[in-house]
C-alpha cells in the first residue's frame, strides 16, 4: 500500500506493508485523514512520544471503512464507516484500537469531515472539561485558536456554558472568523497589553480558565489575564518548548498550572477520554453542531506540500488528505 513515511530527506511516498489488526485492533481502508501540529513535529525528525523515527507512517487522525477486525472488537464490523484517532493515518491503510474508534454518524458527513473531528474532540474535551473543570458560567480563553482544535474547543466551551469565551490569533482575518465558533471575543496576542484586554472583559478579575496550545511565548501574560483560582491547561507549545515563568504571580494568584498529553497515557487511559467525550458531546456531532472548517485538501501523495501548509501557518481549521 502507499504511505507518507519519515525519510532522511524529509516526508515520502512509499509502498510499504499493509498493516494487519492485532486482537484489539480495527483494520481501516482509510478515505481520508486530518493533520496535526504533532505531525509536523514528527516530519521534521522528533518523536512525538514513542511515535516517529525513520520509516514511521504519519497521521494521528483518519476516517474510513472498517476492512477487519480483531478478536477482542466488539462494538464495530467490517463495512462499517468509521473515524479514528492512533498512528499511521496517512496511508491507504491503518489500525487503530478498537477504543479510539468511533461511527461516522448517518448525517451525510463526508469523509474529509469525519476526519476532522477525532483529535479535536478528544483533546478538547479533556482539556476544558476533565482537566480544566469548566463550570457553568465560568470564563475561558482559549490560546492559538484559529487552529482546528482552538475552533473546536471554542465551541465546547459555548456548549457546556461558559459565561465569556475568548480565543487568540495573531491574525487580523483569522480573529474575525472566530466568532463564528463561539467566541464572544477575540484577542491579539501580537499587542503588549492583550492580558489587560482580557481583564477588562472579566471586570478585572481574570479569566476562569486557559486552555493553552502556545505556552512559551505567553506564559506570563497568561499568569496576568489568570483570577485568582484560575486555571492553565497547558495543551501545546506552538511559542516554543522553554521561556519565563513568573513564579511569583503563579503562586499569588494560587493557579492550577495543568500539563496534558496523549503521549504518556496508557491504552485504558485514551479509552476513557474517548468514552467520556462521546457520552457529553456525541449527539452534538451526530446533529451537526460541533464541526470544523477545512482549510484545504490534499492527496496523499501531496503529504509533504500539506504539511508544508501547515508550517507556514497560514490555515484556518483543518488541513485534509485524501486518500
Amino acid at each position: 500500500m502507499k504511505a507518507a513515511v519519515i525519510a532522511q530527506g524529509g516526508v515520502e511516498i512509499r509502498d510499504v506493508p499493509k498493516p494487519a489488526p492485532a486482537a484489539n485492533q480495527v483494520l481501516v481502508r482509510v478515505r481520508a485523514a486530518g493533520l496535526n501540529r504533532a505531525d509536523v513535529i514528527m516530519a521534521s525528525g522528533h518523536m512525538h512520544g514513542s511515535a516517529g523515527g525513520l520509516g514511521a507512517v504519519l497521521g494521528l487522525e483518519f476516517a474510513g471503512e472498517v476492512e477487519a477486525v480483531g478478536a477482542e472488537v466488539k462494538t464495530v464490523k467490517p463495512g462499517d464507516r468509521v473515524m479514528c484517532s492512533g498512528n499511521g493515518g496517512y496511508a491507504e491503510y491503518a489500525v487503530a484500537d478498537w477504543g479510539r474508534v468511533s461511527a461516522i454518524p448517518a448525517n451525510n458527513m463526508s469523509w474529509e469531515q469525519a476526519a476532522t473531528l477525532p483529535v479535536a474532540l478528544q483533546t478538547m474535551h479533556n482539556a476544558l472539561v476533565t482537566a480544566g473543570r469548566l463550570k457553568a458560567g465560568e470564563t475561558v480563553l482559549i490560546q492559538g485558536a484559529s487552529s482546528g482544535v482552538g475552533l473546536m474547543g471554542l465551541q465546547i466551551a459555548k456548549l457546556r456554558d461558559a459565561r465569556l469565551v475568548m480565543g487568540t490569533s495573531t491574525n487580523g482575518k483569522r480573529r474575525e472568523r472566530l466568532k463564528e465558533f463561539g467566541a464572544d471575543l477575540a484577542i491579539d496576542t501580537t499587542q503588549k497589553d492583550w492580558a489587560d484586554e482580557v481583564l477588562k472583559a472579566t471586570d478585572k478579575k481574570g479569566v476562569d480558565l486557559i486552555v493553552d496550545q502556545v505556552s512559551a511565548s505567553v506564559a506570563n501574560q497568561n499568569l496576568k489575564a489568570a483570577a485568582v483560582l484560575g486555571r492553565i491547561v497547558n495543551v501545546g507549545r506552538l511559542g516554543g518548548f522553554k521561556g519565563e515563568f513568573d513564579f511569583d504571580l503563579h503562586a499569588m494568584k494560587r493557579i492550577d498550572y495543568i500539563g496534558v498529553t496523549f503521549r504518556t497515557r496508557s491504552l485504558e487511559e485514551v479509552r476513557a477520554i474517548v468514552r467520556a467525550m462521546r457520552a457529553d458531546l456525541w449527539p452534538h456531532v451526530e446533529s451537526g453542531k460541533l464541526k470544523l472548517p477545512i482549510d484545504r485538501t490534499f492527496p496523499l501523495d501531496q503529504a509533504a506540500a500539506a504539511l508544508a501548509h501547515m508550517r507556514a501557518n497560514a490555515h484556518f481549521g483543518k488541513i485534509v488528505l485524501v486518500a
